[in-house]
């Protein structure tokens, strides 16, 4: 029987709540919606102000638009 792909692998770029995949200045996108969270930008409708970097949003944060999950979030390559 075959084993299902690991987490690291099928979700590669993940998030996942791991910090240390992060920098500061890190993009991040919704798998559900596609929004981006910009840290330059901050996120208007949890009033998170610009400079903040994805891994220092509250644990309760989602997805402005769609209620996403932040663990589902995927890192944006420039």
């Amino acid at each position: 029987m075959a084993q299902a792909p690991s987490s690291d692998h099928f979700f590669a770029g993940s998030y996942g709540g791991d910090a240390s995949k992060l920098t500061d200045d890190a993009r991040l996108e919704c798998k559900i919606c596609w929004h981006i969270y910009d840290p330059k930008d901050g996120c208007d409708y949890w009033q998170i102000p610009p400079g903040t970097p994805f891994s220092a949003l509250p644990d309760h944060w989602t997805c402005p638009e769609c209620d996403g999950a932040r663990a589902d979030f995927m890192v944006v390559s420039d």
